[in-house]
């Protein structure tokens, strides 16, 4: 799809360039911050063509829309302003964030600009690792120390970025942010360490350290400059301001950083690194277990980003465990992704999805198509993937395997893990098990369809036409009827006060204004879906034709009350079976509506779909009739 108008499609979803307050992106998302993320029409993004899916988590609206997501994120800079207002023109963000959703939304904003170069330079000592091993250069030759350096850099002046990218974040001064981190690196401070470890200033003594690629002492001296800045421009001439506030933030913040923050960071850092390396050192299996086992869905949930800052610290300090044991999720994840790729042999839009992204997967470690794409749409492997991990996370928990370079966990990044052949070990057996288990149980797809492979349905098959045609030859047409679940009044999908069905995001159908509280199955197949609170069921006919029924609107808030499921997911049941209960007095008096959405959510390929035109129903009339 044209990026352009991806990018045009996405700003005026999220609520217009007016309800942005700001954007960064990653590898493969848009993550913007959102004055109203209500505004946001989330239903129709997530079945936009251009976009893999969308996620709220720390206080950002995130739009996943895969590899290319830099050049969508480039047309939209070059076709909006926003990004150029200042804080005081964009706006504050109305919505309440939590404290803890607030620290995630900032380590993240901060971590995201700086990922592609960090990424970029851990893969480029990831080489440098492999060269020097075959013997093709040398660890002490003058190419060696250039691209070296190369590799180094990033890390090594990790507070100068990080100093700057907090200030654009915080909406400070990024440049004195900067200058602020590259204080503690300057050769006059870093000389002082030639002499000892203490020193002094104004006759107050200072803790001497070494703060290259450090990351909490910068993230605490930004946070408190902030406020600073702040109040400096509250007090200081409007006239003054532009050398007046940097000048005295500096000569505060620097002496300030040196004495207080930098040590107290350090040291809050390295309680953090051994507690972490305790937990693992007390039971690298079971750590291994719940990191290679759940990464996956802490990505999701964006908690992954508070593992970075003692990852990097970890690195800093000779390698990281952490990592090491969440790259199993990786691996296993495109094991699943390639065993959907051999399972799904007649869909080929299924497996051009599961090849490309598991290629890009095994290639450049970016597996979002992978979770966004696959895992989330296909409950059944979830717990393959889940399984799939552990094992590889608990070998090199159990192993003391290290990370030692910050890179995207991919089979060319291999020689930064420590010790090499007990990761590759694991990694095989993470891949290998994602990939059998998938090719053994299968998939099932959650949202946009679900296969039935295991399920015997044989009522209700859908009816073979045969029209004549030109030269008495006769053209098969497959037909399906789905039938009324309810008895009332039917009504247009339009008539629902609830833009993800009335719109036809959610898919074609009808809704009825129930006159009874009874919903029975409107095919024969299996019950694919049910939700825990009883108010909506996905089924799934013999053909593959996936219909939901949702029994009113924002029924969900009633958490339960006043429906009755009587059947479980998974059952096997007959057109005409009883499937919900429901009580229609007792939610209209709890303030809610009751029209009932009918939809066809997936068919398993191009049909048209006409409606009745009666202005009631009775139960097993027909509703929809699928050519």
């Amino acid at each position: 799809m044209d990026n352009k108008k991806l990018a045009g499609d996405i700003v005026r979803l999220v609520g217009g360039e007016e309800n942005i307050n700001d954007l960064v992106h990653c590898a493969t998302r848009l993550r913007f911050s959102l004055k109203d993320s209500k505004k946001a029409e989330r239903e129709t993004l997530e079945k936009h063509e251009g976009v893999i899916t969308v996620v709220e988590s720390g206080g950002q609206f995130q739009v996943v829309v895969g590899s290319h997501v830099a050049n969508v994120y480039s047309e939209i800079v070059k076709n909006t302003t926003f990004l150029n207002k200042t804080a005081s023109e964009s706006g504050e963000n109305g919505q309440k964030v939590s404290a803890v959703s607030k620290v995630f939304e900032v380590i993240s904003g901060s971590f995201s600009p700086l990922i592609p170069a960090m990424a970029g330079s851990g893969m480029l000592k990831a080489l440098l690792t492999v060269l020097t091993l075959v013997g093709w250069l040398s660890d002490t030759s003058d190419t060696y120390m250039i691209l070296s350096a190369a590799g180094n850099a990033v890390f090594y002046f990790l507070p100068i970025f990080l100093g700057i990218t907090l200030g654009l974040k915080l909406k400070t001064n990024p440049y004195v942010a900067g200058a602020i981190g590259a204080a503690l690196m300057e050769p006059n401070f870093t000389g002082l360490l030639d002499k000892g470890t203490e020193s002094s200033f104004l006759g107050i003594p200072v803790v001497l350290m070494n703060y290259s690629s450090s990351v909490f002492p910068i993230f605490i001296a930004i946070s408190i400059y902030a406020l600073l800045d702040k109040l400096l421009k509250k007090i200081i001439l409007k006239d003054l301001q532009i050398f007046l506030v940097p000048m005295i933030s500096l000569m505060i913040m620097v002496p300030l950083s040196a004495m207080a923050f930098g040590p107290f960071g350090t040291t809050v850092g390295d309680w953090i690194a051994s507690g972490v390396t305790w937990l693992i050192d007390f039971s690298g299996i079971l750590s291994g277990i719940v990191l290679g086992g759940g990464m996956t869905f802490m990505v999701v949930l964006g908690l992954h980003w508070g593992f970075t800052p003692i990852t990097l610290q970890n690195i800093n300090n000779g390698g990281d465990p952490i990592e090491a044991m969440a790259a199993a999720a990786v691996f296993a994840q495109i094991g699943v992704a390639l065993g959907i790729f051999f399972k799904a042999k007649k869909d080929k839009s299924l497996r051009s999805i599961a090849g490309s992204s598991g290629i890009t997967g095994l290639l450049a470690g970016v597996t979002e198509p992978i979770v966004y794409g696959l895992i989330l749409r296909y409950k059944r492997v979830i717990p393959i993937v889940i399984i799939a991990g552990a094992i590889g996370g608990a070998i090199n928990g159990h192993f003391g395997v290290k990370y030692t370079a910050y890179v995207f966990h991919n089979i060319f990044s291999i020689p930064v893990e420590k010790p090499t052949g007990i990761f590759v070990i694991s990694m095989i057996l993470s891949l290998g098990v994602g990939f059998i288990l998938t090719w053994i149980f299968g998939y099932e797809s959650k949202g946009k369809g679900k296969v039935v492979e295991s399920a015997e349905v044989t009522e209700a098959e859908p009816q073979t036409v045969q029209p004549a045609v030109a030269g008495g030859s006769a053209m098969e047409i497959k037909k399906e009827q789905i039938y009324s679940p309810l008895t009332g009044r039917v009504l247009p999908l339009s008539a629902v006060p609830d833009e993800a069905f009335s719109t036809g995001a959610m898919g074609k159908g009808l809704a009825i204004m129930p006159g009874e509280g009874v919903v029975v199955a409107p095919i024969a197949g299996v019950v694919s879906s049910l939700f825990p609170t009883g108010h909506a069921i996905g089924l799934t006919s013999a053909a593959g034709t996936e219909i939901l029924i949702h029994v009113g609107v924002n029924t969900v808030a009633l958490k339960g009350e006043h429906f009755n499921p009587v059947i479980k997911e998974g059952d096997v049941v007959k057109q005409g079976d009883l499937l919900i209960e429901f009580d229609i007095e007792q939610i209209q008096a709890a303030g809610y509506q009751t029209i009932t959405p009918v939809i066809v959510t997936l068919t398993p390929q191009e049909v048209e779909i006409f409606e009745t035109d009666k202005k009631s129903a009775q139960l097993g009339d027909v509703l929809l009739t699928l050519i």
